[in-house]
């Protein structure tokens, strides 16, 4: 669910411009209307500087305590370990871990030439306080696992769990470290760590200037500043096309077109779509919110099996995302943890009908919807007004069930709106992580406090138990049966074949338009996109142009 906001060329014209004004405090600039692109000031790059439109800004700020960088890739903090360009996971800060034989505690060694950007010493003290500080802020980061984080000494840490869990790595590789001594209600917006960058300017909703942290323990980055630009897509677009922008992330529409000067990067990513489904009747439960729980049509399995066996993955992925992306058949495809028994032959409309008419549904009035016990086969697919793929992606998908009787209705709302339906309602979602605790909570019973977690309410006490297992298995090489046995093990599971809780779609590939005279090295399988996925590796980037 990316942030964006509408920023208009003339502006843009003017921030960039405003970058030397910088060291004087300038200020952020009003919007005004305008302009044509030819009459913007060439911002060509350089090693010195290059603008980035790649959306992601945190409206939150950017506090690893309160959730940034959950998805990694904090960019002004660094983390314990990290994941390489091959998803392997290697140490950053950490120079060795171990666990406890019963998994309760994870002992960490930490390099001993670290500073933050300040000037102060990175110690353990800072990782414990980090983590405790994490735990105590119930923010987005989730350690509610973690008992508490002692220093042992200047570079050990040990960090100590009320129980085992495989993905407690995660956390290892997400959570950026804060300095105690500097960390308060405002840190958020005036980070300080020791990662490759430092914050020198944030003009919220416009822009944020960084510059290299000259006390990086790593190798220096190649560029000296980035100017992150917070556009829509299409004038991301549009900034790149008039030389404004050296990295500019595009819809798929967007990236069949071509800029001179520029390459495409079609980056292969985690980031998925797919209809959540309400698994419960409408009994009249609700949320702890009072928000309505249940459908009674898709709470019917026959309706949500044959939603998944006739919708044409492949033609989403050629006709809407015109080839940038990939078939998606459960919420980690392509991921190291998914299970591949579980993918369906699809773009079966005569299967489908078979479900159905095994189930119960048949057309009796003739009007090409099906009904069972005076019930249609009908219900509303909600999506975020303002995001013009998933809109596509949910009409594409109602038009390939109306042959097979079922209607979906196509509604888009703002976010606000669809919180308190989205328990009673199909939605179109976006989810994707490198962290298996996000499959955990899509489908764990527990999971659903009513919530974005867990929004259907999808239970099933087996599922729960081999998630279980999974979850508390001694490392998550180890859990990785139990997170594909949950996904499908021949008899059971809560994709297509199994529960279908869900209709995944498809995972998109995110794509970039950046200029010839950058090398982004290899860019990693990204995640969903919060936050700047692209920019995992960006230490490693270069300008390559005089």
């Amino acid at each position: 669910m990316h942030h964006l906001v509408k920023v208009s060329i003339w502006p843009l014209g003017m921030l960039l411009m405003g970058q030397a004004l910088v060291g004087c405090g300038s200020g952020s600039q009003e919007s005004a209307e305008v302009s044509e692109p030819a009459s913007m000031p060439l911002q060509t790059g350089s090693a010195e500087q290059i603008v980035l439109a790649i959306g992601g800004e945190s409206e939150e700020g950017y506090d690893p305590t309160l959730g940034w960088g959950r998805y990694g890739s904090p960019l002004f903090q660094s983390t314990l370990l990290k994941r390489d360009a091959d998803l392997n996971i290697v140490n950053d800060l950490a120079t060795d871990y171990t666990i406890s034989e019963d998994g309760l505690t994870w002992t960490v060694t930490l390099r001993d030439d670290v500073v933050f950007s300040d000037g102060e010493p990175l110690t353990a003290a800072d990782v414990a306080y980090t983590f405790n500080q994490a735990g105590e802020s119930g923010g987005l980061t989730d350690v509610t696992v973690l008992e508490e984080a002692v220093a042992v000494d200047d570079t050990t840490v040990e960090l100590r769990l009320a129980e085992p869990q495989s993905t407690f790595v995660n956390r290892l590789i997400t959570l950026g470290i804060v300095p105690e001594h500097a960390h308060g209600p405002d840190y958020a917006r005036n980070p300080i760590g020791s990662g490759p960058y430092q914050m020198v300017q944030w003009d919220e909703g416009q822009q944020l200037i960084v510059e290299a942290n000259p006390n990086y323990y790593g190798e220096a980055p190649g560029l000296e500043r980035l100017v992150f630009l917070f556009l829509e897509e299409d004038a991301a677009f549009a900034a790149a096309k008039a030389g404004q922008a050296q990295v500019a992330s595009v819809p798929q529409s967007l990236a069949v077109q071509s800029i001179d000067g520029m390459t495409l990067y079609d980056v292969t990513s985690v980031d998925n779509r797919g209809l959540m489904f309400p698994f419960a009747s409408a009994t009249g439960e609700t949320t702890p919110n009072g928000d309505p729980i249940g459908n009674d049509v898709t709470a019917d399995r026959a309706i949500r099996q044959a939603v998944n066996y006739a919708i044409d993955r492949q033609a989403l992925v050629d006709g809407v995302l015109e080839g940038y992306g990939s078939v998606a058949y459960g919420p980690v495809s392509g991921l190291a943890w998914e299970e591949p028994n579980a993918a369906i032959e699809d773009a079966q409309p005569e299967q489908a009908q078979e479900i159905l008419a095994a189930g119960g549904w048949a057309d009796t009035d003739g009007d090409g919807v099906l009904e069972k016990d005076g019930l249609k086969a009908e219900f509303t697919i909600l999506y975020p007004a303002n995001d013009s793929t998933r809109q596509a992606l949910a009409l594409a998908a109602a038009e390939m069930l109306k042959p097979v009787g079922i209607q979906a209705n196509v509604e888009g709302r703002s976010w606000d709106e669809i919180e308190p339906a989205m328990h009673s309602n199909v939605v179109l979602f976006g989810w994707g992580s490198h962290d298996q605790t996000e499959m955990y909570n899509l489908y764990h019973s527990q999971a659903a406090q009513g919530d974005f977690y867990n929004a259907g309410y999808y239970a099933n006490q087996a599922i729960d138990e081999t998630l279980d297992l999974a979850m508390g298995a001694p490392s998550e090489a180890e859990a990785i049966a139990f997170w594909k046995a949950a996904q499908w093990d021949g008899n059971q599971g809560f994709t297509a074949q199994g529960d279908a809780a869900w209709a995944w779609l498809v995972n998109l590939d995110h794509t970039y338009f950046v200029s010839d005279c950058l090398d982004i090295g290899q860019p990693q399988v990204e995640p969903h996109g919060h936050g700047w996925p692209i920019t995992a590796n960006i230490a490693e980037w270069e300008w390559t142009c005089n």
